[in-house]
């Protein structure tokens, strides 16, 4: 039974579990997933944007066609407010910052990407350090560009790998955490129905 932060006529936010897939993947072992478990209970659900497999919190789903090119519409003009949490190794020189790298995939090492700087698509995450731990730290993320594996990426980049990712982190920070430590914790929207500012929460896990 999927999580349902949120429910109305136009859209469901849901609360997806890390270590499901928001989407089918490619292979029978991978048809398990939150938008087919949601589509068994609501067959009009509709996939708006997706979260990693690893990745756990807030996801949005249109009940209607309609619905869904209004809020794709929203996403991809970047009018959707956006915020994570995660743990990541060390703890950054600064409070706060921008990390501003083009993404590309890494036809080498799939399903990882890499920064590309002639072929990546333009990409950006906005930092805060909301909590220094030691030998770690928790931050609040603004991913202001929506790409794949875009915040894992990017702060692995600046020698923050987030702790128990599978992909990005070296093997010490791998076993660090069992899951990876990454939580979609708000998202804002404008309704699709009456054109109203909405936004739903879900309180970090770790």
């Amino acid at each position: 039974m999927p999580s349902i932060v949120h429910r109305d006529d136009r859209l469901l936010v849901l609360d997806k579990p890390s270590g499901l897939l928001a989407v089918p993947g490619r292979g029978p072992d991978l048809q398990d997933c939150l938008a087919r478990r949601v589509q068994e209970l609501f067959p009009t659900a509709l996939v708006v944007h997706r979260l990693d497999r690893d990745t756990s919190g807030l996801m949005l789903m249109a009940l209607d066609a309609s619905a869904q090119r209004e809020l794709g519409r929203q996403f991809e003009q970047r009018q959707v407010q956006k915020h994570y949490q995660c743990i990541v190794r060390g703890v950054p020189e600064y409070s706060s910052g921008l990390v501003d790298l083009p993404i590309a995939r890494d036809p080498a090492r799939p399903p990882r990407y890499r920064i590309d700087q002639d072929a990546g698509r333009p990409s950006q995450t906005g930092w805060q350090v909301l909590e220094r731990l030691g030998d770690r730290a928790r931050l609040d993320v603004k991913p202001i560009t929506g790409r794949s594996h875009q915040i894992r990426l990017h702060l692995a980049t600046l020698g923050h790998p987030i702790l128990g990712d599978p992909l990005y982190a070296d093997d010490e920070t791998r076993g660090l955490a069992p899951r990876l430590l990454l939580h979609a914790t708000l998202l804002a929207i404008t309704h699709p129905a009456d054109g109203r500012s909405v936004e739903w929460r879900s309180e970090c896990p770790f």
